[in-house]
């Protein structure tokens, strides 16, 4: 597993805060991994193959 620092600004870590901590996660980081996560699966970049996979 890797590690990034994310730096956000103040209106996006009031809506964790008061929107997403205890809903998504119990800490900053499991909110943001499951907000990124999410995000990837959404556009298709988790599923087999990646976005752009062709089907055969």
């Amino acid at each position: 597993m890797k590690k990034a620092l994310v730096a956000l600004p103040d209106q996006v870590w009031d809506i964790i805060d008061t929107e997403l901590k205890g809903k998504m996660g119990g800490g900053y980081s499991d909110i943001i991994r499951t907000i990124v996560i999410s995000y990837l699966s959404e556009q298709g970049y988790l599923a087999k193959g990646g976005k752009d996979a062709k089907e055969k």
